[in-house]
């Protein structure tokens, strides 16, 4: 039996979109937690936490697309169609938080409230559109003759805004959680106060959307609601509802990294199930892995590339976090 390359490609670009909003999710969220802590020295320090890190992070993102224009170019081409606006919007907030990143710590005080600002607002903007694009995808995108057949603008509409500021709760735990594990003090006290109503949120987010889906789309509530699926997939509700009862018992304490960890596993189910509503279709509701795969020469091709360039970006990713752990503290910082 032949390797089966769209399914190894599929398990690499999840893989690689997974990596990307755990990683880059934490930074993000500082973005979004800017507003909330106006102190220009706790700023500083929920930056520096990141700072040595971030850039690293936009990797996972690079081999998403280039995987799928590699592996799946019917799927690259009708995305990137249905999503340019979005898509465009998300880069220029990436944009505006990178160059915020860098010319924050050497702005005079009286300019760096602009690159603050400038911070917030590609935080905010990057998380919303990321969450519209993930709404607009599981709504499912109209293909006729191979070929996008839909307008520029429909991925306007309640349920994709209803992801997009869902996906800013989330990185906003993330971030918040993140903190908890490297910082203390009054910065410490404040996010894990934060984190409590940040968690019920996020559940709120969670239940509406695992509701909402599975009525708007019969098939995908067929596929979690039927039998013997029910059986399979109830662990993912049960493991969802076990972790955020144990963060929220663990923020009555005085935690580590244990609320960071929670939160990783609650976006890692969140991401299971968005896995097993619209598996096995890479441009849903109707065309799979296999129909849109490209050709076999083309995918194996790009696979030793993959399968040699992914242990590197895991090790030096390992060996950055390594050096720089740690809590980070009033008057140090990377810059």
């Amino acid at each position: 039996m032949g390797i089966d390359l769209p399914l190894l490609w599929a398990i690499i670009i999840l893989f690689g979109i997974l990596m990307y909003v755990i990683m880059d999710g934490f930074d993000l969220g500082i973005g979004i937690l800017f507003p909330f802590m106006p102190d220009e020295h706790d700023r500083d320090v929920m930056m520096n936490t990141v700072a040595p890190v971030w850039d690293g992070n936009e990797t996972w993102l690079v081999l998403g697309g280039a995987g799928l224009l590699a592996a799946f170019p019917l799927a690259y081409a009708v995305i990137l169609h249905a999503f340019m606006l979005p898509l465009i919007f998300m880069l220029l907030g990436l944009i505006f938080r990178g160059v915020a990143f860098e010319f924050r710590f050497k702005a005079g005080a009286d300019k760096r409230h602009w690159w603050d600002k400038a911070f917030i607002f590609g935080s905010f903007c990057a998380t919303f559109f990321q969450g519209v694009v993930l709404g607009a995808y599981i709504d499912g995108l109209p293909v006729v003759d191979r070929a996008y057949a839909g307008g520029a603008l429909d991925w306007i509409h309640p349920f994709s805004i209803f992801t997009g500021l869902g996906l800013i709760v989330a990185y906003a735990l993330l971030g918040c959680t993140w903190l908890i594990f490297k910082t203390e003090g009054l910065l410490y006290d404040r996010m894990r106060a934060l984190a409590r109503p940040l968690t019920f949120t996020l559940l709120g987010v969670i239940v509406v959307i695992s509701l909402w889906t599975p009525v708007a789309h019969p098939a995908i509530g067929e596929r979690w609601f039927s039998m013997p699926n029910l059986l399979w997939f109830a662990p993912v509700p049960i493991l969802v509802a076990v972790s955020a009862y144990y963060l929220l018992a663990m923020l009555g304490q005085k935690p580590h990294a244990g609320p960071f960890v929670l939160t990783l596993i609650l976006i890692f189910l969140g991401y299971s199930g968005l896995g097993i509503s619209i598996w096995p279709s890479i441009i849903p509701p109707d065309i799979s892995i296999w129909d849109a795969s490209g050709p076999p020469q083309s995918q194996g091709f790009a696979l030793v590339g993959a399968l040699l360039i992914m242990p590197i970006i895991l090790m030096y990713t390992g060996w950055s976090y390594y050096v720089f752990r740690g809590k980070v503290r009033h008057g140090e910082g990377y810059h």
